[in-house]
Formats: C-alpha cells, sequence, structure tokens
C-alpha cells in the first residue's frame, strides 16, 4: 500500500485551513492526495495557502449559516463529491479568561466561532455524505474538553466540551449511513495563536509547558499526521471517538522532572 497516497482524488473541506493546524492539515492532505478547499476568512493567506497546495480558496464566516452553507454546496458543485471536513476553524480571545471577567459579548463570539460554526459545518457536510454513502469529519476540541484549567478560558473550554459531545453523538448517529465523525483533542500546539500568548503572557504560558509529559509543545505537523489518519480508510472502524494527541497532559498527575 503506498501510504502516500492514501487519500488520492478525495476532496476535502478544510476550514481555518491558512494557519495553524489547519494549514499543515492542508500540505499533509495534499502530498496525500487529496484536493483540498482551503476554507478562511482572510482571502490574502487563503489565497496563499491553496496556490501552495495546488488547492482551491474559498472564503467562508464560519459562524453564518448562510457563508457556511455556500462553503460546502459550492465545493460539492464544483467537484461533484465531498469526502472529509476537517471543522477545524476557532478563535481564543485574551477576554475571554475566568468566568469572573469574561463579559457576555465575549462568551458569545467564541461560541459563534467555535460551537455553533462545528454544529453548521457538520450539517452543511452531512447533507452531501449521507446520500453519497461515505465520508470522514474531523471536528477539532481540545484537551480541555477533558480536563479542567486553574487558568480558565471559560467560553473555550465549554465550547470544546460541546463539539466533543456533539462529535460522539453525530458519529453514532450516522455510523451505519457510511459517515464517520471523531474527535481531535490537540494538547498545547505551537501555533501563532500559541505564541501570540507566549509574546503577551509568558508566565501563562509557561505553566502550560510544565505540565506536559513530554516537555515540549506539538507541532502542527504532527496533529495533521493524526487528522490525515482519521480522514484514511485506515480509520475505518473509528468513529465517535476522542483522538487525543496531547504529549500526555490529560494522563499526568504528575511531570517528569
Amino acid at each position: 500500500m503506498d501510504l502516500t497516497q492514501r487519500l488520492e482524488d478525495r476532496v476535502a473541506i478544510i476550514t481555518g485551513g491558512a494557519s495553524g493546524i489547519g494549514l499543515a492539515t492542508a500540505r499533509r492532505f495534499a502530498a496525500e492526495g487529496a484536493l483540498v478547499v482551503i476554507a478562511d476568512l482572510d482571502p490574502a493567506t487563503g489565497e496563499e495557502a491553496a496556490t501552495e497546495v495546488g488547492g482551491v480558496y474559498r472564503h467562508v464566516n464560519v459562524a453564518e449559516e448562510a457563508s457556511v452553507n455556500a462553503l460546502f454546496d459550492g465545493a460539492f458543485d464544483q467537484f461533484g463529491r465531498l469526502d472529509i471536513a476537517f471543522n477545524n476553524a476557532g478563535i481564543s480571545p485574551p477576554d475571554d479568561d475566568s468566568i469572573e471577567t469574561t463579559e457576555l459579548p465575549a462568551w458569545d463570539r467564541v461560541q459563534d466561532v467555535n460551537l455553533k460554526s462545528v454544529y453548521l459545518c457538520s450539517r452543511a457536510a452531512l447533507r452531501h455524505m449521507v446520500p453519497q454513502g461515505r465520508g470522514s469529519i474531523i471536528n477539532t476540541a481540545s484537551f480541555v474538553a477533558l480536563l479542567g484549567s486553574a487558568t480558565s478560558q471559560i467560553s473555550y473550554t465549554a465550547s470544546k466540551g460541546g463539539v466533543l459531545a456533539m462529535t460522539r453523538e453525530l458519529g453514532v448517529q450516522f455510523a451505519r449511513q457510511g459517515v464517520r465523525v471523531n474527535a481531535l483533542c490537540p494538547g498545547p500546539v505551537n501555533t501563532p495563536l500559541l505564541q501570540e500568548l507566549f509574546a503577551k503572557d509568558p508566565e501563562r504560558a509557561q505553566r502550560r509547558l510544565v505540565h506536559v509529559p513530554m516537555g515540549r509543545f506539538a507541532q502542527p505537523e504532527e496533529l495533521a499526521a493524526a487528522v490525515a489518519f482519521l480522514a484514511s480508510d485506515d480509520a475505518s472502524f473509528i468513529t465517535a471517538s476522542t483522538f487525543t494527541v496531547d504529549g500526555g497532559i490529560t494522563s499526568a498527575y504528575v511531570t517528569p522532572l
């Protein structure tokens, strides 16, 4: 088996595909033979990413139903199939903090981008995958959906818990219709989002690193490899799963010295 072509001729949509885990996954998908649709809010970086991977760019606001429907329906109309949906777009703004200080507008914005978007994207993908009788949906949750943090991002944490619960239900509901739905739960990843946290609050970032048994943050490419596996037929008996790629953080009581 040629593992470099596991995704040959498959059509994949990646939200938040212009940077971080999304971009790394776009590169991995393309290397494995997929045609990649980069879906992002920023046309400049989106077009650049699409050109790099030989795919196409489509503008999307993942928090708006009409925009999400246009993305998925347009891609299906253009290519005649939809095999993979990596619902990855998300935000973690600084005004999402402790429940004592996070105001309702910040809460709502994070819920819209992180949770409502996964509902909208999953629904739009299923409209095409169910009639096909096949498809793989991967939703980006987080290790924070599995444990509590004393340095809270309350809306982010709640949104990722919602993504995880919704993914399990969809995975069960659509298993006999040929559509697999799994949740990726990354640990801290070396992305622009995390680098911004380092720049703004190094102490808070360091408090995260000290709890990772492997002693480092993940690289986006390591998460991309996990997503490519879940998207491929190598994961044909995996659905409704919590696929944790976290360097051991959710299993650690204490970490090595």
